[in-house]
């Protein structure tokens, strides 16, 4: 099994992979694919949209042996939610 390390600090993961998003991936697949995941390898730009992160990731690795994949929910700016909220 290959083991994969990061390449790049968390901070340079989260900018790197919000400018891609922001700039190249959401105004292409935001309205048809709103509340999926996406994961995005920071360094070639390719993605990979999927209802799970994990196979998302899965695919892009695939693609993409050594991808650094950021990964966001479509619509959202957070991936997962942790806590209560409010049920109103």
């Amino acid at each position: 099994m290959n083991v994969r390390q990061p390449r790049y600090s968390k901070e340079e993961f989260a900018r790197r992979g919000n400018v891609l998003y922001e700039a190249h991936i959401r105004p292409r697949i935001e309205m048809v694919n709103w509340g999926k995941v996406v994961a995005i390898d920071i360094e070639t730009g390719a993605f990979e949209v999927d209802d799970t992160p994990i196979v998302a990731t899965n695919r892009l690795y695939e693609r993409y042996p050594n991808a650094q994949p950021w990964v966001i929910r479509i619509g959202d700016r957070f991936l997962y939610r942790f806590g209560s909220r409010s049920l109103k």
